[in-house]
């Protein structure tokens, strides 16, 4: 039994990947080698010594969150909503983008994309409702370059629609979701990473470990750096937090589910009533 369904598991994924466009492929392929150096990397410059490979919550954050939770969203993203707005409202049909260099295009959309996420980030932290669907994010004590893929199902949907709806609706070619996806899910393996660099100038610029493992500390640093990929709207905003020392513990201070199932529903438990 059991090797049947593993047997029909690896047809599945064979199948999926087969039927990917190249830049679909050659995204996933480096994705997936820059996993492996991020392994590698951290065992030889730790920015925490010492911490696990195989940490708490590893097989959750990797099974559940990364493949399956990822795999599903991507169906009801791509296929029913943005489907559902470009059917509506035919705006893919204009190829507003379409003649625009690919490479434009992801300067363009990283950008913009990454300035949404860092209002959206900032809101997260000051709205008690979007908080509930952002504290997963928070939750790992140990963090590292998958830790950051701990996201809730809504705040993916949310934010990757917003991400990729653009993409689609102005028309742009294919291979531009795959190299913006590959963009998005490699920075956000390094910023999460337990990796001791030392960029100087460039970290009031471009975003890293330096900045962002403070704001998944328990301290002061968590409602600050709200920046992605561009530390510079920290600083431009007054939101960055950069001190000598580094963090003693990561996570949340209250308590939070084990498991991605627990963790998942406990984002709709009822808010305390003031007394």
């Amino acid at each position: 039994m059991q090797a049947n369904i593993i047997s029909e598991l690896i047809d599945t994924i064979s199948g999926y990947f087969l039927n990917m466009s190249n830049a679909e492929k050659y995204s996933m392929l480096i994705i997936f080698a820059a996993a492996i150096l991020f392994v590698i990397l951290e065992r030889i410059f730790p920015y925490t010594k010492g911490q696990k490979v195989l940490r708490e919550g590893f097989f959750d954050d990797l099974a559940l969150y990364t493949i399956a939770q990822s795999y599903i969203l991507s169906i009801i993203i791509f296929s029913f909503i943005i489907s559902y707005i470009d059917e509506t409202t035919g705006l893919s049909r204009l190829k507003l983008f379409a003649d625009v260099p690919v490479w434009i295009q992801l300067i363009f959309f990283t950008i913009t994309h990454d300035i949404y996420i860092y209002f959206m980030h900032r809101w997260q932290h000051s709205n008690k409702w979007l908080w509930r669907i952002h504290e997963a994010h928070h939750s790992p004590k140990k963090v590292d370059w998958l830790s950051g893929s701990r996201s809730h199902a809504l705040e993916i949907l949310i934010n990757q629609t917003i991400e990729f709806a653009p993409i689609i609706l102005l028309g742009s070619p294919p291979e531009v979701i795959a190299y913006k996806g590959l963009i998005s899910a490699v920075w956000g393996m390094y910023i999460h990473s337990n990796l001791n660099v030392k960029t100087g100038w460039l970290q009031k610029i471009i975003n890293g470990p330096e900045m962002h493992r403070w704001h998944h500390s328990t301290g002061k640093g968590r409602n600050r750096n709200f920046a992605t990929k561009f530390a510079i709207w920290d600083w431009v905003f007054g939101t960055a937090y950069l001190p000598e020392t580094k963090p003693d513990e990561y996570g949340l201070k209250t308590y939070f589910p084990a498991h991605y199932f627990n963790q998942t529903l406990y984002a709709f438990r009822r808010f305390k009533k003031k007394q």
